[in-house]
């Protein structure tokens, strides 16, 4: 089972990438045993950042990394000019990947149309590609049936299926036996056991800077067929997410998951550009796991040593 996290991303107060913490947040990334980042994703803010922002994150990613995991930075724009312009600009600081995503903004979204400025991106690229799937969370997804012919270009070589679409599953199921070189991540939190069991190659996991731990061992037990013992792990995972999140309704989503980091040292500030709100049951939920008082001992799911002296950027 391979696992990947599509981190979030520090900023200081004034919304300038945290580069001390960008390199503290990939050492802690190699010690929980990932084998790659996402940067820029939805989880990353990478919508909203300049790219200036996340060609510095990427470039402090990358020498942080030291080739010890593979960097990849979301490229989505409303355009195949401009995310082209984006993905020469992030691999001239050595990112190994591109992902694109449904544009933010099209105008004549035929389906056809939009299947060419995947093409267009996919194959003017001079980096492999991933294709991140939120299918109809996007204001334009990609039709069904045009999935294999975007996925048939060699030069995509990861997914991550964030659609959470039946009929999407068994497509990419279907590709990926047609193309070894393809890797297929669910990027469902909650849903990792059913993914895993019905082929999907990992996960790659906005939560994966602190669950990684479950994570890893929920993929070990469906690996070795324990999908009972698999399944009380997600579920261990889903709790622990709940409460950094602010409940199911996810209500304090990524401000909690920043507070989160604070308190274990790898980020400086909650700053962001989304602004959901640390409530006082959030805040004091994820204090009680940090210092160990929760009665689920979710302390030592996070518990990993950072290195004394961070990465100089």
């Amino acid at each position: 089972m391979r696992f990947w996290s599509a981190t979030p991303t520090p900023f200081h107060d004034d919304l300038s990438p945290d580069l001390l913490s960008v390199a503290r947040l990939i050492e802690r990334h190699i010690l929980l045993h990932v084998e790659g980042i996402m940067l820029g994703g939805t989880c990353g803010e990478g919508p909203w950042m300049p790219i200036e922002d996340l060609m510095e994150t990427a470039r402090v990613a990358v020498e942080t990394s030291r080739h010890r995991m593979r960097i990849a930075a979301q490229v989505t724009d409303n355009s195949a000019r401009r995310m082209l312009h984006h993905i020469h600009r992030l691999a001239s600081v050595g990112v190994e990947y591109a992902v694109v995503a449904a544009p933010y903004f099209l105008m004549n979204a035929s389906p056809q149309n939009l299947l060419k400025l995947y093409l267009e991106v996919i194959r003017e690229s001079p980096i492999p590609i991933g294709f991140y799937d939120r299918g109809k969370h996007s204001p334009y997804s990609l039709e069904s049936d045009l999935l294999p012919e975007l996925l048939s270009e060699p030069n995509v070589q990861l997914i991550k299926d964030s659609s959470g679409d039946r009929e999407r599953q068994e497509i990419y199921l279907k590709i990926v036996q047609q193309r070894p070189d393809l890797s297929l991540f669910t990027g469902d939190e909650f849903h990792g056991v059913d993914a895993l069991q019905a082929g999907y190659h990992g996960l790659l996991l906005g939560g994966g800077i602190f669950n990684a731990r479950l994570a890893h061992a929920l993929g070990v037990a469906v690996t070795h067929g324990n999908l009972s013992e698999a399944q009380t792990i997600q579920n261990r995972m889903n709790e622990l997410m709940f409460r950094v999140y602010g409940g199911e309704r996810i209500t304090c989503w990524l401000t909690g998951l920043k507070y989160l980091l604070v308190r274990l040292g790898v980020f400086e500030s909650t700053a962001g550009y989304l602004h959901y709100p640390l409530t006082s049951e959030c805040r004091s939920a994820i204090d009680e796991i940090v210092s160990g008082s929760d009665k689920d001992g979710y302390k030592k799911d996070l518990d990993v040593p950072l290195p004394k002296d961070p990465t100089r950027v």
